[in-house]
């Protein structure tokens, strides 16, 4: 052990002035780090929501309106498949009652064939099992239910759809450290450091923001009071700063907001009045011109969340893949609405069901406590191992100070946040640097102890230490990476700051500290061990 390789030493002094350049920002005013040459580091450990101040909020998706919205579209489903069945199988009432979609076929007769034709709705499209049960009954009544286990993958694929809906529509630059994160099958946490009103993360994030074009059906008006509306169709309501009456539109969007590429607030030269203007991509400028070609003279009605903006006529077909929506907008509500469609549509909607804020003055005393007590513990641990093992104490230290270094360095790198917990995990990643140092000093004791000169007492410590070092290291490392699997928050920090302490401590203890006792070894020549 005392006859070192040379690509030890290169490693360790690459290693820690790679550490102390990438640690360095930290302890640098911003007007400092703005000021560094191009090729130095800048980026600096992000301190999350208690120690910054912000606001946070627990977000649970609404699995009663996704599971509704599924079961619409398996009604739509049913009915294609009993439309394009041959021969073809008539059918009414279709309908979304409780937790089933329902249709129900005008001949009972037919059952079996409609019993064919719905298999491939029931089918997974994985070929795993089915994701819907039918139920029949003799009057021709059909009735189809989300299994229980495809709902828990529905609400799981919502929550995760949502996180970058979420992180796009309040972080749209990505510069904001905004953490999301899922917590279970259907909520999220969002934590905004800084933003210290929650309303406004929860207007930003409240609406489902999903943009659809809908053929208008002009009926009579006596007949839509009574809730005679044909076939097909729905009321839909105006949105609540919208003087427009409702419509009744077809309920199956001719076109929807996924085709959109740019959403931008502007205003109409002519009326001076705020607008969205919106642009297509090339596949949704082909399908909106072919659609307003065939509905020239006809309305037709632009909806976000069900809610009608605008419902103006086709005069003429629209090819070029832009145009504009009204809707008594002001800057504020254009540019909010420009943002959430550029971000996409949440899959479903979101409630709120926990929200918290924290003061920055909260967050500045909980910086100053968690500095002090890292620092105590330091220095204890210093005056500790200096009094345990004299020089070799003090190499134990100076390694030590290279681990606290590789530490924020491997934060700033990775853009770790650093939490109340994470401090936690920095002061106890202290003491379990300094225990690999005291394992191998013991061992060099006990060596020594049994009359074995000072080079094989140093080698033996070394090599018998390591297997319990690595033990001891690598189920410390596994708890925390089962702690950042299945944390969220707070708990994470405190894993990633355990795990990157694990892994520099062990490197400090062992590659550092023994370099420093191999110099001194080889400048002394010690008759006996200094422990």
């Amino acid at each position: 052990m005392l006859q070192l390789a040379r690509w030890r030493v290169i490693l360790v002094a690459v290693v820690t002035v790679f550490g102390i350049l990438f640690a360095l920002p930290n302890f640098l005013p911003e007007r400092v780090r703005d000021s560094l040459p191009a090729f130095m580091p800048r980026q600096t450990v992000n301190l999350g929501l208690d120690l910054r101040g912000g606001s946070q909020l627990l977000l649970e998706i609404d699995v009663a309106t996704l599971q509704r919205q599924q079961l619409d579209n398996v009604a739509d489903l049913m009915a294609t498949a009993l439309r394009d069945a041959t021969p073809q199988i008539r059918y009414t009432g279709r309908a979304v009652v409780g937790d089933a979609a329902r249709i129900r076929l005008v001949d009972p007769t037919q059952m079996e064939a409609a019993r064919r034709a719905l298999r491939s709705v029931a089918a997974s499209p994985t070929g795993g099992n089915d994701i819907y049960t039918f139920t029949e009954s003799a009057d021709g009544l059909v009735e189809a239910r989300i299994t229980p286990v495809h709902l828990r993958e529905l609400s799981r694929q919502a929550a995760q759809q949502s996180i970058e809906v979420i992180r796009r529509r309040i972080d749209p630059t990505g510069t904001a450290e905004v953490s999301i994160a899922r917590q279970g099958d259907q909520r999220v946490v969002v934590q905004a450091p800084g933003v210290t009103d929650p309303q406004q993360l929860k207007d930003r994030i409240g609406q489902t923001a999903l943009m659809t074009f809908h053929m208008v059906r002009e009926v009579d008006p006596g007949d839509a009071a009574a809730g005679r509306l044909p076939p097909g169709t729905m009321l839909v309501q105006p949105s609540p700063d919208s003087d427009n009456a409702p419509e009744i539109v077809e309920r199956r969007p001719r076109f929807t907001g996924e085709r959109l590429v740019r959403a931008n607030p502007s205003t109409d030269p002519q009326t001076n009045e705020f607008v969205l203007s919106f642009q297509l991509d090339s596949e949704g400028s082909r399908i909106f011109c072919r659609i307003t070609r065939e509905n020239t003279g006809n309305r037709f009605a632009i909806l976000l969340d069900n809610q009608v903006l605008t419902a103006p006529r086709i005069n003429e077909p629209i090819c070029g893949g832009s145009g504009q929506i009204s809707g008594n907008f002001s800057a504020q509500t254009a540019n909010d609405l420009a943002v959430m469609l550029r971000a996409g549509a949440l899959p479903a909607p979101l409630t709120v069901i926990d929200e918290r804020t924290v003061d920055a003055s909260l967050g500045r005393d909980a910086i100053q406590s968690g500095g002090l007590a890292s620092g105590v513990a330091a220095l204890i641990t210093f005056v500790f191992m200096i009094l345990a093992y004299g020089l070799f104490g003090v190499f134990a230290c100076v390694a030590l100070i290279i681990n606290l270094t590789l530490i924020l360095a491997g934060m700033s790198v990775v853009g770790a946040a650093l939490t109340l917990p994470g401090i936690a995990g920095l002061i106890l990643t202290i003491a379990m640097a300094v225990d690999a140092n005291v394992l191998i000093y013991e061992r060099m004791r006990e060596e020594a102890a049994t009359g074995r000169s000072p080079a094989l007492s140093i080698d033996a410590g070394f090599s018998r230490a390591m297997i319990t070092i690595v033990d001891a290291n690598l189920t410390t490392i596994l708890a925390a990476m089962i702690l950042f699997q299945f944390g969220a928050g707070p708990v994470r920090g405190f894993a990633w700051t355990l795990s990157i302490g694990v892994i520099t401590s062990v490197f400090t203890a062992v590659m550092v500290t023994q370099i420093l006792i191999a110099w001194w070894f080889r400048i002394a020549r010690p008759k006996q061990m200094p422990i």
